[in-house]
C-alpha cells in the first residue's frame, strides 16, 4: 500500500488504539486471558510491513500495560511479544509480496500465536520470580492458553484477507511488492 509517512503514522496510531480497545474487552480466566487485541497488529504488519507491525504491537501493548497495570520492572517483557509478532508477520508478508495465500496466512498467524504464548509463559515465570508469587498456578492452563492462541490465530487468518482487501479498496491503492 503506497502511503505517505503521515498517513502511515496515522494508520499505525489508529491500529494501536484499536489494540488497546480490543484488549480491554477480553475474557480473563485464572491463568489466561483471551483477547482479540492482536488483530490490529496483524493488519498493520500484513498491510504495511514489519516496522509498522512492530510499532502497532509495541505502542498498543505499552498503552494497554500502562492502563491496566502501570509501569513495573517487567513492563518491557510484557510489551515485547506483540511487537515481535508484528515484526515477524510483517517480514513474512513482505517476503510474499504482501499477497499471502490462506495457507501462508494461517501458518504465520498460528506460528506467531504460539511464539507469543510461549513468550508470555516465560515472562510470567520471570514476573513471578521478580514479584515473589507462585508461577505453578499458571501451569495447568498452559495447554488451554496454547489452544486459545491457535483458535484465535485461525479465526484471524480467516478474517485477515477480507479486512486487507477492504482496506486496500477503501484507500483506492493497489499493493506493490515493496509493501508501499
Amino acid at each position: 500500500m503506497k502511503t505517505t509517512k503521515t498517513k502511515r503514522l496515522a494508520i499505525d496510531a489508529m491500529l494501536a488504539a484499536m489494540f488497546v480497545v480490543l484488549s480491554l474487552f477480553s475474557i480473563n480466566l485464572p491463568g489466561m486471558k483471551i483477547t482479540l487485541d492482536s488483530l490490529p497488529v496483524l493488519v498493520g504488519a500484513a498491510l504495511l510491513g514489519p516496522l509498522d507491525g512492530f510499532a502497532v504491537g509495541l505502542v498498543g501493548s505499552f498503552l494497554n500495560q500502562m492502563i491496566t497495570y502501570g509501569m513495573s520492572a517487567t513492563t518491557v517483557l510484557w510489551i515485547l511479544p506483540a511487537a515481535l509478532r508484528g515484526l515477524l508477520v510483517g517480514l513474512y508478508a513482505r517476503k510474499h509480496a504482501f499477497s499471502m495465500t490462506l495457507r501462508q496466512t494461517v501458518f504465520i498467524t498460528v506460528a506467531t500465536a504460539l511464539l507469543t504464548t510461549l513468550l508470555n509463559t516465560l515472562f510470567l515465570y520471570i514476573d513471578s520470580w521478580v514479584y515473589a508469587y507462585s508461577y505453578v498456578a499458571a501451569l495447568p492452563t498452559l495447554l488451554l492458553r496454547i489452544l486459545a492462541g491457535v483458535l484465535t490465530a485461525v479465526l484471524f487468518s480467516l478474517l485477515l484477507p477480507g479486512i486487507l482487501s477492504a482496506l486496500r479498496r477503501i484507500s483506492g491503492e493497489k499493493k506493490d511488492a515493496s509493501g508501499n
